[in-house]
């Protein structure tokens, strides 16, 4: 797996396929290998370079060893509205990802982020829009603290969750997402993914990290509206860790969007819904500018 220098530090990535490039960006604590081999498959066939890269503090990319603040910190920031200290926000994220671009000689992308990875997919077009020929955000928020929460019973079972032991981390990580995912979520193949990704990082402090990152990061709402990328929000209606309203308010935000939500899909990708995915975003794809594909 091919390491680069992007944005002062060491990002691990993978790619396959030619033609259009397109930069898939994983949610919290994920790794590039988390992004469906159907996914992946279905966009190669679509016609797409399809690259993916671990973020910064996940998988094989560089790590840092700040430590974020406390959750009672964290609280007593959003009930202040003051954002709190870090070692880096999501802002951070994107330009490691417009980074990466660079590193591999592309001036620009389609760019798909789910979860976190929305919002920094979210941030790369906010601050990078050159680097950005479109843009998907799945299951994402715009950071408003408004829409897009994490649903109180699920906040309450999350608050509760401690680190477990790496032997049983696939377990572990296999009944929490069962708090959140939709009705066609597959817990077997969740618990096979999840063993995968444990055995190649395991990494929860990094994810402590990035979650502080996510916290610290300004409402994107205003500066969405100036997006003029072609922007597709994807959303299910199931979702309980980042809720309805976070599609939606992510889709209001930016002009001209489009918003396509699945009654089963939670926070997860349904299995069922990958060739209607991927013709979303070969459809929204394809209303960029043709000059502008690299």
């Amino acid at each position: 797996m091919p390491v680069v220098e992007a944005n002062g530090i060491s990002i691990n990535f993978e790619e396959e396929g030619t033609g259009q490039p397109l930069l898939l960006i994983m949610g919290l604590g994920g790794q590039l290998i988390d992004w469906p081999q159907s996914v992946v498959g279905a966009l190669v066939e679509a016609g797409f370079r399809v690259i993916r890269h671990d973020n910064r503090d996940s998988g094989l990319s560089q790590g840092f060893d700040w430590v974020p603040p406390s959750q009672v910190r964290l609280a007593a920031a959003h009930v202040s509205k003051r954002l709190p200290e870090v070692g880096y926000r999501v802002d951070d994220m994107a330009a490691d990802a417009a980074g990466l671009l660079d590193a591999i000689g592309l001036e620009s992308a389609h760019i798909v982020g789910a979860s976190m990875g929305g919002m920094i997919a979210q941030s790369m077009a906010i601050n990078h829009p050159e680097r950005v020929l479109s843009l998907c955000s799945i299951m994402s928020n715009t950071g408003d603290k408004r829409s897009g929460g994490v649903a109180p019973k699920v906040l309450t079972k999350l608050a509760r969750a401690k680190t477990p032991p790496r032997e049983v981390a696939p377990e572990y990580a296999t009944k929490l997402y069962s708090y959140f995912a939709g009705s066609a979520w597959d817990p077997d193949q969740h618990l096979i993914a999840a063993a995968r990704a444990v055995e190649r990082a395991w990494r929860p402090e990094g994810t402590a990290r990035q979650a502080a990152a996510i916290s610290a990061s300004p409402d994107r709402t205003a500066a969405l509206a100036d997006v003029t990328a072609p922007t597709l929000v994807v959303h299910g209606l199931q979702d309980r860790l980042i809720v309805p309203s976070g599609g939606i308010a992510t889709a209001r935000a930016i002009p001209g969007s489009r918003l396509v939500m699945y009654p089963e899909m939670g926070h997860d990708l349904p299995a069922a819904r990958v060739g209607e995915l991927v013709a979303e975003i070969r459809t929204n794809a394809e209303r960029a500018t043709v000059g502008s594909l690299a």
